[in-house]
């Protein structure tokens, strides 16, 4: 008598992310990082520090240094910062990695992930080479004044934390 081999539901198979499907999500990293270093090293090499070159009656692009986290958080706290937010970037990309392995099919979360993966690293990359960010991109409302300056990488972040939330709330209405 032939006996036939159990297999196990597909449901019941365990589900293993292979490094590949990780790649794509990588790419955008990587976009985010290039985009924003060569950004950063033109302004760098085009601009004094303050030196401000106006584009249009509401933004300017300016050349500024933030020792210190987003709207220059604890910039004036003497050097430790550049340590402790690069320590905090580094976990984050280490969390950010296990999740998009863990979630590698949900493809807006890595997207919104790999953004936020990007604008961190491409952050740190400031911090260990010069101690601090580069800042370029400066917005303003005439009578009102001026939006802290930022760079591409805070607005990796920005975007990616924003489709990190439309991300979450599509879950929950799905539920």
């Amino acid at each position: 008598m032939a006996t036939k081999k159990k297999t196990a539901s597909p449901a019941a198979r365990p589900v293993y992310k292979s490094p590949a499907s990780l790649l794509p999500w990588f790419g955008i990293a990587l976009l985010v990082i290039l985009f924003d270093q060569v950004t950063k090293l033109t302004v760098e090499r085009s601009f004094f520090y303050g030196e401000t070159r106006p584009i249009t009656g509401f933004f300017n692009l300016i050349k500024v240094y933030n020792p210190g986290a987003a709207f220059s958080f604890l910039g004036d706290a003497g050097g430790w910062q550049r340590y402790f937010f690069t320590g905090i970037a580094i976990v984050a990309v280490g969390f950010i990695l296990y999740l998009m392995k863990k979630h590698a099919s949900q493809r807006l979360f890595c997207f919104a992930l790999a953004l936020i993966m990007g604008g961190a690293i491409g952050n740190v990359i400031d911090r260990l080479a010069y101690g601090h960010v580069i800042d370029f991109l400066d917005f303003y409302w005439k009578g009102v004044g001026h939006f802290p300056a930022f760079n591409i990488a805070d607005i990796g972040i920005s975007v990616g934390a924003v489709l990190f939330i439309v991300d979450e709330l599509r879950r929950v209405n799905k539920s």
